[in-house]
């Protein structure tokens, strides 16, 4: 038999796939909306984690999200194409940034300085009214405005509303330590944003909404939900805070694409870091950190094979990784769970996050564009892929 006609005759490979779970969102949505009077806003920046923005942002508004919140003005337009006409937030942008698209597509905008709030008036140029949170730095030393700038800020944006030029719709600011609720820094936060408000007040405007909390937060202290919260993370499965069970909606898997036999004192992949201490099977999976593998993780991580669970062994490689199969005998294109929820045994985001000594959000928005995405539809039979 010649070589080709074995290679025809091998197990289809159909390459690494990212199954996301839309009924795990859609549960996880519920249950913020169950811990809060407060309205929620479906945070779907980076893409809705990794795991779609408009798949994440339809399936949260239909289990009771209200609004919508990105970073960036390009996410918040590229939402309204796919139809979405819900309340929506953008609060990270240049000063030079198109702003009048944004108010054009009814997006509203965060405000974290008095240059933002003036390239915005520049922006809209009288033609429309936009619709603006200020935002207020309570102890990040990041996005939002500085204290000592505040009540500026506040005086400036009250100005521009009498001309009819904005509407202040919202107050905002983000907790840095609210996976710890006994942290401090989260009441010295809270006081912060008491006095931004009390502060606004004072210069005559009247937010509607006033949002602290993010995901964490809105689980573990109602002290902060204020009228809205902000959830992203939770959406998809992640609890910083670690005091509630949610619902991961990822699962990667990877076709084997190869096995060898190899003996005791094989060294395995760069640099040699692992040496088969006996004779095995190893297993080669196409993907690596090119797709979103951490290589930290390296001498660490493991996968699911068959049932159990099976070390990858060797540094990973920007496009494969070696797993240690023991004496199993896989056949190519045998599927591998790289990581999922965890019911069958498998390993977690969490694990992996720890295997990288980093944190879920890192895995979840990192897994690359090579890998195919296959969305489960609430309804469980529905299933359609994406490249």
């Amino acid at each position: 038999m010649s070589a080709l006609s074995v290679a025809v005759e091998l197990p289809r490979v159909s390459g690494p796939t990212l199954l996301v779970d839309l009924s795990a969102i859609a549960e996880n949505t519920r249950t913020f909306t169950a811990r809060t009077d407060a309205a929620l806003m479906a945070v779907v920046k980076a893409d809705g984690f990794g795991h779609g923005a408009v798949d994440v942002a339809r399936t949260a508004l239909a289990h009771g999200a209200t609004q919508l919140g990105v970073t960036s003005i390009e996410e918040a337009l590229a939402l309204r194409e796919a139809g979405l006409r819900a309340p929506a937030l953008s609060w990270l942008n240049q000063v030079d940034a198109d702003f009048e698209s944004a108010v054009s597509a009814d997006v509203d905008l965060a405000v974290p300085s008095h240059q933002h709030l003036e390239a915005i008036l520049r922006g809209v140029a009288g033609r429309t009214r936009a619709r603006v949170h200020l935002q207020l730095d309570v102890g990040m030393a990041r996005d939002g405005a500085p204290p000592d700038e505040w009540a500026q800020l506040c005086r400036a944006a009250r100005q521009a509303e009498q001309r009819g030029l904005l509407d202040v719709v919202g107050v905002m600011g983000h907790l840095g330590c609210a996976d710890d609720p006994t942290d401090p820094s989260n009441a010295a936060g809270r006081r912060r944003f008491a006095w931004g408000l009390e502060t606004a007040r004072a210069t005559g405007l009247r937010p509607r909404t006033r949002h602290l909390a993010a995901t964490s937060a809105t689980l573990t202290d109602p002290r902060t939900h204020h009228t809205m919260c902000r959830v992203g993370a939770g959406l998809v499965g992640i609890d910083p805070s670690r005091t509630v069970r949610l619902r991961p909606a990822l699962t990667l898997t990877a076709p084997v694409v190869s096995v060898r036999r190899v003996r005791a004192g094989t060294p395995v992949g760069y640099g040699h870091t692992w040496t088969a201490p006996t004779a095995t099977n190893l297993g080669l999976l196409p993907l690596g950190y090119a797709d979103g593998l951490p290589r930290a993780a390296s001498g660490r991580a493991e996968v699911m094979v068959r049932g159990r669970r099976a070390s990858i062994v060797g540094l990973f490689s920007m496009d494969q990784i070696v797993v240690d199969l023991g004496e199993d005998a896989v056949p190519p294109g045998e599927p591998v769970t790289i990581f999922g929820p965890g019911d069958a045994g498998e390993p977690t985001v969490a694990e992996w996050a720890g295997w990288a000594s980093t944190i879920e959000h890192e895995i979840v928005t990192g897994i690359g564009a090579r890998v195919r995405r296959d969305v489960r539809t609430e309804h469980t039979s529905g299933l359609r892929s994406m490249r």
